[in-house]
């Protein structure tokens, strides 16, 4: 058994700047942290390196429903300023899932829990308990947003978000968001309702900004999607993913509902790097220089870029970078993260930082990877004009 002065230590430590300093309890049955989860005092179960490193912090979760049940907690910590809002989610379809992931953005302020058909987890049901939403005024005062067919927690004010299909549904949540902002030419994604790994970057854009998720296929746009877009005043239409995941012919179909711009990259690794790079104007992250946060998850587990979005949202503000291995750090991110790695003159206290969360456990992405990614994200002296520049590893 731990003492319990040690654990808080430690997660402080873990967690530093994500301002969540308590054990995360997020799993089923008896209290699981999710984060750390330190059974002897030995160096080892203390978190280290497993956990947490110098720059990065792990949510430690096999699935996602823990893991946004932790990261919700981590965002907004037992003692803080709660979120007005919880979005509850069904974990049955990424789309919706995704496009859900816009309610934590201003005004709404919901981070997303997930249900499970018409229950609710036990990990939700207990950080749904801890967050005690107090209401939105934007949602129509609602303390959970239920978007379609999932779990109503008894004793909460509702707002219901209903939809036939699975599209229809994020048509819902649009509405919702672009009520809120009160904005008649917005800014929407529209990604692929086909490729998860290239809608997925989508969710943590749409977390920090409320910008709607809207999805097409390689070959046609859907009704629901084609309804959404014709409802407002030519928004500005960011077209996520390459054009063997949207056609150039899907692609000229709505340039007649809006504005378009393509942006991202040609696979899934690539079209995260090229999320986090790309800016136009006010819309994008444009990351191209140090001292920022980043999400690390797999991209075979679109629900856990969801689980991940508030991360996104608040503290560090970070965009999503996707591994498609658990064991290694694709050349590409390798390279884009020495393009931003922090360096110092003098002395680093001085310098900016950069800080990734990981998100999965060690299946997902293996300690190594993660030490590797430390090392990458380290603030480093400045190299002299003659020094050779560093290359990634193979």
């Amino acid at each position: 058994m731990p003492r319990p002065g040690l654990l808080i230590v430690v997660l402080a430590a873990a967690i530093a700047g994500g301002g969540c300093a308590r054990e995360e309890s997020a799993g089923e049955g008896p209290a699981t942290p999710a984060v750390l989860t330190p059974q002897r005092e030995t160096f080892e179960n203390l978190g280290f390196p497993a956990f947490a490193t110098k720059n990065t912090t792990r949510v430690a979760s096999a699935d996602a429903t823990r893991a946004a049940a932790a990261v919700a907690r981590a965002v907004f910590p037992e003692g803080g300023t709660g979120p007005r809002a919880v979005t509850l989610v069904d974990t049955s379809d990424w789309r919706v899932a995704i496009a859900a992931a816009a309610l934590m953005g201003p005004p709404i302020d919901a981070p997303v829990l997930f249900g499970d058909g018409d229950g609710l987890p036990a990990a939700s049901r207990r950080a749904l308990d801890e967050l005690d939403p107090q209401g939105s005024k934007a949602a129509g005062d609602g303390q959970v947003i239920r978007v379609g067919d999932v779990a109503k927690p008894q004793g909460r004010k509702t707002t219901d978000l209903t939809g036939a299909t699975a599209l229809a549904l994020t048509r819902s949540i649009a509405r919702l968001t672009l009520s809120a902002r009160s904005r008649s030419a917005p800014a929407v994604i529209v990604t692929s309702a086909e490729d998860a790994s290239i809608a997925a970057p989508a969710a943590g854009y749409a977390a920090k900004t409320g910008t709607p998720v809207l999805f097409v296929n390689k070959t046609e746009i859907p009704p629901e999607t084609r309804a959404a877009l014709a409802a407002l005043a030519l928004p500005r239409i960011y077209v996520l993913g390459p054009s063997k995941a949207i056609s150039p012919q899907v692609t000229r179909q709505l340039r007649r509902l809006g504005r378009v711009e393509r942006f991202g990259g040609q696979d899934a690794v690539t079209n995260a790097i090229g999320v986090a790079r790309y800016t136009n104007g006010t819309f994008g992250w444009g990351i191209e220089q140090p001292g920022h946060g980043l999400v690390f998850a797999r991209a075979d587990r679109p629900l856990d870029a969801v689980a991940a979005a508030p991360l996104s949202a608040a503290g560090k503000y970070g965009p999503l970078l996707l591994l498609d291995d658990a064991d290694q750090v694709p050349r590409t991110i390798q390279s884009y993260l020495l393009d931003i790695q922090p360096g110092f003159r003098t002395d680093p206290v001085r310098g900016v930082y950069n800080h990734g969360w990981i998100i999965g456990d060690r299946k997902a992405i293996s300690t190594a990877t993660q030490a590797r990614l430390d090392t990458l994200l380290e603030i480093v002296p400045e190299r002299t004009p003659d020094a050779p520049p560093d290359k990634p590893q193979p």
